[in-house]
């Protein structure tokens, strides 16, 4: 009987391991799991240590051994009633860091590892012993890899890539990895990607683009180094991002059913997160020629660490005859165990120090060429069951592990110095210089303006304090000179007195004179209060006889008082009620009407598109109504004749809001007629409109009444007279109230069609009704904008007419009324409205557009415009209308415009634009 023997798999001697004791001191150099990198003090704050190493200049860089730990899956429950009668396969000694390897009852061999994980240890625990030293290592600056080797559905993918959705204590190395990359690296000056592959039948495919299925490997001549320039790089911010990666990728990776696992994979998964951080090297000391001890110190070289982690969640070896695989599965497993065969044999190779590492025997040792034998820091989790039935295969991975914690890499920082990071400092420096400079230009300017402002506002308080020394001093002069003529009169007046009196007694004696004409309108005077006085007597005596005449019957009186009282008010009622009863008539009338206009108008319509038979079930309701409404089509317009304009006039001042709002809209609907317009001026109903405009604050009858006026404003007449009764004031100020969209589109189509007029362009602008249409743009609403760029168009129109017409009387008007602006400059630029009518006027809304392309060819017919509106960017959008505008006769308009400018043609020109 053999007894146990210590055994930590460095190779086999006739068929017998050698003994650990013979072996531990030169091959497992160590049995922890912690890096051994020498730490370095020099660093930038909030950077990573800085270790100095020059990869180009070929330093040795630090030894490094691949570190192996061992993890035990528990039984599932196939092998719990499988396997019930007998024990594991496999004894651990986590505190020892060993395992024992059962042959049979009573023989067993025992392996050393650098960590040994029971079925109970945690995902956290894992990822602390195995991946954290290589994360640390890979934010250090160093390549790192950790990979997971073992039998299928030993737990690989569930310790390297378990996302964790539900239970987060589950996540696996990945997410985990992740997670502390993301946390100590910096979104401002550091950059972190990710690349997911799988290797699947010597065939390298990117599971985040499943099109990219024939990723070729290359590498550098140089240095070696592999990379895969076909793959997809993707940015990660956080780990959202990452974990939706991840589902993709797991999404798109190979996996089948197989008796020894029901979701085995059948690639090999590769996840590669490359890092990139900046640092700043360490300060080059340099002695002073003048005094040794004293050192002058260069600030430190800003560096880029360049950085790579490759976790590799490796496929299943498996048995043909365990797993079950037959057909292409059969080829699949072929081409996992060829690959895994040509990975044990480079780590043997590695581990024997031989001249030749076969590693171009597979694409799996290409890629990993750096992970065993190059310059990565490596772990590696060997997964294994406790199944005695896979005690061969158990024995299989222990020995790959083994094997495996010979191999030594030689670990090196790949740095460069950061050109990017250099230029990058210099242009925020240079920027902040030309902004410092700025400031300083601006407040010398400001500076001087203060001062030329102050000069300036002591001149006019000179030139004021003059000007009221002159006003004091002729006001003086003045009050002087009325002094003395005050005087002279009263002198004047006492001498006439004087020498005056005898004539005028003379004159009063032989009856001619003034007097004469005094006593005449005297004598006229009493004869009318004579006359008055007997007026007033004779309505005494009237009153006196009525009064006797009340007094002879005062019982009849008293008697019918009360049965008049109640007669008046009985008659009242009636007549209140009567009233109520032909509003109501009125209203249903109308109604009636309108149902009948709506139902022709839908039949019509019917008709014309040739589907009487397609919607016959329609033209019988129609008919019906039409029938209950007399059988007889009955237009709006006949309200005049069934009801009277003057009873749905009256209804204008009804005290019920709904009555006055129905008969509002009937109005509007008459007035868009023009044969009804006349009659409803003539009846009042255009001053009733004002008057409800100007008198109620409810938004629908505002409403309403802005769309009777506007169609009422459709015609000149009625626009006079709207402009007369103050009409434009009462739509500007109704303009900056409303809210509602449909008000203001209202009201801006009201405004539009005045702005059509040319005798109301003056009492537009001064009574505030461009303004307002300007206003009303800040709605934002496609029907509110589209009134207002025909409103802008109609007025453009006008003002080309004007200044084409060289009417002096217009130009003298903006002389007086606005001395500060240009002669003849449009108001609308005036007011600010060409950045609006530029900014519009390639508007998705083709109504829109095509008033704004009026507009702007309208405004530049007037040469005084030509230069505001190649400042404001309107000469482009004219070039683009001569060139895509949809209406030719726009586009005409546009092109002639520009040709007949001396203005645009010289502008054009210098910008070698051709029309």
């Amino acid at each position: 009987m053999a007894s146990n023997v210590y055994r930590n798999g460095t190779g086999s001697h006739k068929g017998a391991m050698r003994p650990l004791a013979a072996s531990n001191s030169s091959n497992v150099k160590s049995s922890s799991f912690k890096s051994r990198i020498p730490p370095s003090s020099n660093h930038s704050p909030g950077s990573a240590p800085l270790r100095r190493s020059n990869s180009a200049g070929g330093s040795d860089g630090v030894p490094g051994r691949v570190r192996v730990a061992v993890r035990l899956r528990p039984r599932n429950a196939e092998e719990s009633v499988a396997d019930a009668d007998f024990a594991d396969c496999v004894e651990l000694q986590p505190e020892l860091k060993r395992l024992k390897l059962r042959k049979n009852n009573w023989d067993s061999e025992t392996y050393e590892f650098d960590e040994v994980l029971t079925e109970f240890a945690s995902q956290k625990r894992v990822y602390e012993v195995v991946a954290k030293p290589v994360v640390e290592s890979v934010l250090d600056g160093y390549n790192g890899t950790v990979m997971a080797y073992g039998q299928t559905g030993t737990g690989k993918t569930f310790t390297l890539g378990r996302l964790g959705e539900e239970d987060t204590s589950a996540r696996g190395i990945m997410v985990r990895s992740m997670e502390e990359i993301l946390a100590n690296v910096s979104p401002e000056t550091d950059s972190v990607s990710v690349s997911y592959l799988q290797l699947y039948m010597e065939t390298i495919q990117d599971l985040l683009d499943p099109a990219n299925d024939n990723i070729s490997i290359v590498e550098d001549p140089k240095t070696g180094d592999v990379s895969l320039p076909g793959a997809t790089h993707v940015e990660i911010r956080d780990e959202q991002d990452f974990m939706e990666l991840l589902r993709t990728g797991e999404a798109h990776r190979i996996a089948a059913n197989t008796k020894l696992n029901t979701e085995s994979s059948r690639s090999h998964a590769i996840l590669m997160v490359h890092v990139k951080r900046s640092v700043l090297g360490a300060e080059d000391v340099i002695p002073s020629e003048t005094d040794k001890s004293s050192h002058f110190a260069k600030p430190p070289k800003p560096l880029v660490r360049k950085s790579k982690l490759v976790l590799v969640d490796l496929a299943g070896s498996e048995r043909v005859h365990k797993s079950g695989s037959e057909g292409h599965m059969l080829e699949e497993a072929k081409s996992i165990n060829l690959s895994l065969s040509a990975l044990g044999k480079c780590i043997n190779a590695l581990a024997e120090n031989s001249a030749h590492v076969p590693v171009r025997d597979s694409k799996l040792t290409r890629l990993l060429r750096d992970s065993f034998g190059g310059t990565a820091r490596t772990s590696l989790i060997v997964t294994i069951g406790p199944s005695p039935r896979h005690r061969g295969e158990t024995t299989s991975t222990i020995l790959f592990g083994q094997r495996a914690m010979k191999v030594e890499n030689m670990l090196r920082i790949k740095e460069e110095f950061d050109y990017k990071s250099l230029s990058r400092k210099l242009e925020i420096q240079l920027d902040q210089l030309i902004a410092e400079n700025e400031r300083q230009q601006k407040v010398f300017d400001d500076e001087v303006e203060r001062i030329n402002l102050e000069a300036l506002n002591r001149v006019s308080e000179v030139e004021r304090n003059f000007a009221d020394a002159l006003e004091k001093e002729r006001l003086k002069c003045q009050m002087e000179y009325m002094e003395s003529v005050k005087k002279l009169e009263e002198k004047m007046i006492e001498n006439q007195q004087k020498h005056g009196c005898d004539g005028f007694m003379k004159d009063k004696c032989n009856g001619e004179g003034p007097g004469s004409s005094i006593v005449e309108d005297v004598a006229e005077i009493k004869k009318l209060l004579e006359k008055e006085i007997h007026t007033r007597k004779e309505a005494e005596e009237e009153v006196n006889k009525l009064k006797s005449q009340l007094g002879e019957c005062p019982d009849s009186g008293e008697g019918g008082g009360s049965e008049i009282l109640k007669l008046q008010k009985a008659l009242a009622d009636e007549v209140r009620q009567k009233k109520k009863l032909e509003e109501e008539m009125i209203i249903l009338r109308s109604q009636m009407l309108q149902l009948t206009f709506e139902a022709d108008q839908m039949r019509r319509c019917l008709g014309r598109n040739g589907s009487a038979n397609a919607y016959g079930g329609l033209d019988s309701p129609m008919s019906q109504v039409r029938d209950s409404l007399n059988a007889h089509k009955t237009p709006v317009a006949a309200l005049f004749e069934q009801v009277g304009l003057q009873k749905i006039l009256a209804l204008l001042e009804s005290e019920d809001a709904n009555v006055r709002i129905h008969a509002v809209k009937v109005v509007a609907n008459l007035a868009a007629e023009e044969a009804n317009q006349e009659r409803i001026v003539e009846a009042g109903g255009l001053t009733s409109l004002l008057m409800l405009l100007r008198s109620y604050e409810d938004e629908n009858i505002r409403r309403v009444v802005a769309g009777a006026i506007a169609n009422l404003a459709m015609n000149e007449t009625n626009q006079e007279l709207i402009m007369i009764q103050g009409g434009i004031n009462l739509l500007s100020v109704t303009a900056s109230r409303a809210e509602d969209p449909q008000t203001l589109r209202m009201v801006a189509g009201a405004i539009a069609n005045l702005c059509g007029n040319d005798k109301l362009q003056t009492k537009l602008r001064s009574e505030g009704g461009i303004k307002a249409l300007l206003g009303m743009a800040r709605c934002g609403h496609p029907d509110v904008l589209s009134q207002v760029a025909r409103g802008i168009a109609n007025f453009a129109k006008c003002e080309s007419r004007v200044s084409t017409n060289g009417s002096i009387v217009f130009l003298l008007h903006d002389l007086i009324t606005n001395p500060g602006i240009k002669s003849g400059r449009s108001v609308l630029i005036n007011d600010g409205a060409l950045p609006w009518i530029v900014q519009n006027a390639n508007n998705d809304s083709s109504p829109i557009r095509r008033h704004i392309e009026l507009a702007l060819c309208h405004l530049a017919q007037h040469e005084v415009n030509a230069k505001d509106m190649i400042s404001g960017g309107a000469l482009w959008e004219l070039v683009r209308i001569s060139r895509d505008c949809s209406r030719e006769d726009i586009r005409s308009l546009a092109r002639r415009t520009l040709n007949l400018s001396p203005i645009f043609r010289a502008e054009m020109r210098r910008l070698r634009i051709e029309v």
